[in-house]
């Protein structure tokens, strides 16, 4: 006999690269785990006669030659079927979009780094001709969505974009997806959320602010993941994490959601057992203690923090400097010659000013440009440090509306980032 499953806790992605996978491997059969996403658990409740589905005590592990796995690469988090990974002969085949290497050694695999499973699902069935029925399509257009944050997430490649337009050719119906994208948020986790939001605290990990919240729980919580999402939201810090307590059951369930590329949650959470993306991510752990579950986690986000791309590696250096006893004439001609919009007013080694382009327009009649820079210059710099990131200095930019950040460490300009250095970095055009 031959299996497709996924992984517990199942999302809409999941379920979508299960039934593909029947498609594919047509005498496969389906078996999703018990513990099952809260909107996924209505979905299949609906439709049920036309999805197949079987559960895994179901199925005689004896009579296991073969298993298909999909959207997961970790045997830990396979729902019972983790116990046949040492049986003899079985042949294994992956389908997984994770970037991280699990411990799932497949005869067989299919693993790249994409927005959603589905997409790479979608890739052979389009390969084999098959026709999808609108609501196979609608099913893979909602674990795409879901897992790509209808295409928003960064995780989120041309693939998939193309993935989903195939989708709605074959009459995907975008209303049904969007009752069932619908986060279940009711009073159990209003109260989970204003109980967390009294006891918010900040931290700070080389410039990027995290938020670690502790609570016990009683019973299972449905959409916990919404809360932390709406948490780090409303706190507005780059990345929060919860460690919910379930001690009458002995476990902690850990998740977090992070908005900037140095927290990379899927990392953090491989580390705990867990998985996940860049972005989300989440791990069950057994008989440990929330208090050592959060001393691990927090130096893990210290370990993790992604240094690969800092403001030092894209500044320009060294830095065109004058004082402010420079004439205005004087500053005309030096950003002409240099091609600049703006350049730090340094005495003595320190930074005291700006002086712009736009800065020129306060200058009244020609015999004022024989005035000094320091006379018309903006004093209040805004300045960065080069470990921080560069998404950190397009938000000073946006917010204050300046072209450029002189980068300042140990009270010394060492460089200066402007707008087209960072956007070299968000378009992806740094140089090898």
């Amino acid at each position: 006999m031959q299996i497709v499953t996924t992984h517990k806790n199942t999302d809409f992605d999941a379920l979508a690269s299960v039934i593909a996978a029947t498609l594919i491997y047509p005498n496969a059969v389906a078996v999703i785990p018990r513990s099952i996403n809260p909107n996924v658990k209505s979905f299949v409740s609906i439709h049920k006669d036309v999805l197949k589905l079987r559960e895994p005590d179901d199925i005689p592990i004896e009579d296991v030659d073969g298993i298909v796995i999909v959207d997961v690469n970790s045997w830990g988090r396979i729902e019972r079927f983790g116990k046949i990974s040492r049986k003899e002969g079985l042949e294994v085949i992956l389908w997984d979009h994770h970037p991280i290497e699990g411990d799932i050694q497949p005869t067989w695999k299919c693993q790249e780094e994409m927005g959603a499973n589905i997409t790479l699902m979608i890739r052979k069935l389009r390969d084999m001709a098959v026709r999808l029925t609108p609501i196979q399509a609608t099913l893979f257009l909602t674990g795409l969505y879901e897992d790509t944050g209808n295409l928003m997430f960064p995780s989120c490649k041309a693939e998939d974009a193309f993935a989903a337009g195939f989708l709605l050719e074959q009459k995907a119906d975008l209303t049904v997806l969007g009752s069932f994208l619908r986060p279940a948020y009711g009073e159990r986790q209003k109260n989970i959320l204003f109980e967390m939001l009294q006891n918010a605290e900040r931290l700070r990990f080389n410039g990027y602010s995290v938020s670690v919240n502790k609570l016990d729980i009683q019973g299972h919580v449905d959409s916990l993941a919404v809360v932390v999402r709406m948490y780090r939201e409303i706190l507005n810090v780059d990345a929060a994490f919860g460690i919910f307590s379930e001690r009458e059951r002995g476990r902690c369930i850990v998740i977090g959601r992070s908005n900037v590329d140095g927290l990379n949650m899927g990392t953090i959470m491989n580390s705990m057992g867990g998985g996940g993306h860049p972005g989300a991510g989440s791990a069950m752990l057994k008989s440990v203690n929330p208090e050592a579950v959060e001393a691990m986690l927090l130096e893990l986000i210290q370990g993790n923090q992604q240094a690969s791309v800092q403001i030092s590696d894209l500044m320009s250096f060294p830095v065109i400097t004058m004082s402010s006893d420079t004439t205005m004439e004087d500053a005309a001609h030096i950003l002409r010659e240099k091609g600049c919009t703006g350049i730090p007013v340094v005495d003595d080694g320190k930074l005291v000013g700006m002086i712009s382009r736009r800065d020129f327009r306060k200058v009244k009649g020609p015999s004022r440009m024989k005035s000094p820079v320091k006379a018309f210059m903006s004093t209040h710099v805004l300045t960065i440090d080069p470990g921080k990131s560069p998404m950190q200095a397009a938000r000073l930019m946006v917010k204050h509306d300046v072209g450029r950040l002189p980068v300042v460490q140990n009270d010394s300009i060492i460089g200066i980032i402007t707008r087209s250095d960072a956007m070299v970095y968000f378009y992806d055009i740094l140089p090898d």
